[in-house]
């Protein structure tokens, strides 16, 4: 399966952004193939809906996330909510993209867990017509280390990605099918 994941952060060291890494590796591993669009690295302008075209690098994304049979979100939570430059992204998005497709949300907290970027998350995602993954990832505390290689430091942590993981291929899978 084709899955685009879109790392919402514009922090150069984000543990979201990293945890969409460790996600993207672990389905890589059981044989998928992966779009990674870091956000950090492949900024995109505002929104603009004035605007007569789409900027290449906005193109770029859509085409990546409209062949997709399934799309990650990771963000930050800034202030409760997503990261400012992930929901720009999502603005230039839609049902085109989204439509029918299983999508798994990932968040990262400075406190305990960040879950009310996630219950944000749900509701674009079903405003853009994807079907929400019933798990989600969230990190927080302790939970938000990574060692060299990008591995969590937190073993049960691993275990759930894992666990959550095995369900968003899963329900995927049916959605295609």
């Amino acid at each position: 399966m084709r899955i685009a994941i879109i790392a919402g952060s514009n922090h150069r060291k984000s543990t979201s952004t990293q945890m969409a890494r460790y996600v993207g590796e672990r389905l890589a591993i059981g044989g998928h193939t992966i779009d990674f669009w870091d956000l950090y690295s492949q900024p995109l302008p505002f929104y603009d809906p004035d605007a007569d075209t789409d900027p290449e690098s906005v193109r770029q994304l859509a085409n990546s996330v409209a062949a997709a049979d399934a799309v990650v979100l990771s963000t930050p939570e800034y202030h409760g909510s997503v990261s400012g430059v992930l929901k720009n992204a999502l603005d230039y998005l839609g049902g085109d993209q989204f439509d029918g497709k299983m999508v798994l949300s990932i968040s990262s907290a400075g406190g305990a867990v960040g879950v009310s970027s996630l219950q944000h998350l749900q509701v674009i995602v079903r405003n853009v017509h994807g079907v929400n993954c019933p798990e989600w990832i969230s990190l927080g505390s302790e939970q938000r280390r990574f060692d060299d290689e990008g591995m969590p430091v937190h073993p049960p942590l691993r275990s759930r990605v894992d666990r959550v993981l095995n369900t968003f291929i899963k329900l995927a899978e049916k959605l295609r099918a």
